[in-house]
């Protein structure tokens, strides 16, 4: 197989290359908003109530396993400034509560039971500190919490996310912190060079513009970075201006197409959303956990939309997974499992101009085909040995390459010998899904209609209607 030259458009690191691939990753709420029943903590909590009397990550890694999450975040400091392991810097921590006569360590308890199940770990540290009384004195906050995350970043191993958000407010003076945000990532690179950071601009990974778990049915995974230069920046939007929060969040959910004259920067989306209509976890919630389907559906709508799926599980006073949230996530993997089961695609023929075509239908990501012309459209025809129902079309592009695609159709012959259109879209990207009426055909074939590039696709995959 030739090697494709580097492509004059944005294209993934090997680090964001290899966490778009891990589809599904979990996130974990935990801390003293799971005793005191809150979302956003003041920081005056006292640490006393923080004592789970059953607490295992063992239980977490194990649910995460049987849920097929990749890697999972811990919210190590959230909002209230609680910290989760025993920081040098700080009183208000698990150093201070009556969990383990305060000489636990969570954060060291969650990186070992995940690791221990072959998941990858990250870490998320809130900007914003409600609790730390520097907060608001710019260079002095911005120092502490730098402190804080070197802690993080050098005494727990391999991370492989290091999530940030753009929380902001004034300080306990009246004073609005600005943050370092070029230190904080700079730090990050330093010493978890193989991580990826969250959070908007300046980040590996964006901010998909909701916290609803979809991306939009237009999904490029390049930006322009002037649209938002760090996390909680703006953009170009106005304050007060609805209809330019709307399109600035139209943007993150949608991201800007590739471009040969314009700058665009890879910056991929993740859809976070809680299992519970709240992050941390809150009894009252036991009945509103989402189904199985549902996780189903936000898998289409988000790795199934050239993203991923950060799905959070918030531990109970105990320090449990709840069995409505276990039996959620692992029902949702067993569907998934059962969709993808049987490529009817693996090993068909595959009529297409130019090299390695079969590479199209090989059942593997690694491997792509590339196209030689630069003329639209581009037509690529899958014959089956049989005739066969099909109600999943998965496609994706090599996009180490960069994502070229920006419109396309796919069609089924029919018994008369025409094409029938069976549907239609614009990106593709890492991957696209779609769920659509069941069709028989024993010949599809998918049309380029439009490409920045000349396209180069890793895979198609055809799935029984098992729905």
């Amino acid at each position: 197989m030739k090697t494709s030259p580097k492509p004059p458009l944005a294209i993934p690191t090997g680090a964001q290359l290899a966490w778009q691939r891990t589809e599904t990753n979990l996130f974990i709420h935990f801390g003293l908003n799971t005793f005191a029943g809150r979302e956003w903590g003041e920081g005056k909590d006292s640490p006393s109530v923080f004592n789970p009397t059953r607490l295992d990550c063992r239980q977490w890694a194990s649910v995460a396993k049987a849920g097929g999450f990749k890697i999972a975040i811990l919210t190590a400091k959230h909002h209230d400034g609680f910290c989760l392991w025993p920081s040098k810097l700080t009183t208000y921590s698990v150093a201070s509560s009556p969990w383990k006569n305060g000489q636990g360590d969570l954060v060291r308890e969650f990186v070992d039971a995940f690791r221990a199940e072959g998941i990858k770990v990250g870490l998320y540290l809130s900007p914003w500190d409600r609790h730390e009384a520097c907060y608001g004195d710019s260079p002095r906050y911005n120092d502490y919490y730098c402190a804080q995350l070197t802690e993080l970043l050098t005494n727990y191993g391999e991370l492989h996310e290091v999530w940030f958000d753009g929380a902001c407010a004034e300080g306990p003076g009246g004073r609005r912190q600005e943050y370092d945000w070029a230190r904080f990532f700079g730090i990050v690179k330093a010493l978890q060079p193989g991580a990826v950071t969250f959070g908007d601009g300046g980040t590996d990974v964006r901010w998909i513009g909701n916290e609803r778990g979809f991306a939009g049915e237009t999904c490029w995974s390049t930006v322009d970075p002037s649209h938002v230069r760090f996390p909680g920046d703006s953009g170009i939007c106005k304050a007060n201006d609805a209809t330019a929060s709307e399109e600035f969040a139209r943007l993150l959910n949608e991201g800007d197409p590739s471009s040969l004259d314009q700058p665009r920067v890879w910056r991929p989306g993740e859809c976070d959303v809680s299992v519970r209509p709240g992050w941390f976890y809150h009894a009252a919630e036991d009945q509103q956990v989402r189904s199985a389907g549902n996780l189903v559906d936000l898998y289409f709508w988000s790795v199934g939309r050239n993203s991923l799926l950060l799905l959070n599980l918030p531990p109970t006073q105990e320090g449990l997974i709840h069995s409505a949230d276990v039996d959620a996530v692992v029902g949702f993997r067993s569907v998934v499992d059962c969709i993808f089961a049987t490529d009817l695609a693996q090993g068909a023929e595959v009529a297409v101009e130019g090299e390695n075509a079969g590479s199209l239908v090989d059942g593997s990501a690694e491997t792509y085909w590339e196209s030689t012309t630069d003329a639209a459209p581009v037509e690529v025809e899958i014959g089956l040995a049989r005739s066969a129902e099909i109600g999943v079309i998965c496609l994706q592009e090599a996009v180490q390459f960069g994502q070229r695609i920006a419109a396309w159709r796919v069609e089924a012959a029919t018994p008369q010998g025409d094409w029938k259109l069976i549907t239609r879209g614009t990106t593709i990207g890492m991957k696209r899904l779609l769920r659509v009426p069941a069709f028989e055909t024993n010949r599809l074939r998918l049309v380029i209609e439009r490409s920045v590039l000349p396209p180069i696709l890793a895979h198609i995959g055809l799935y029984p209607a098992t729905l």
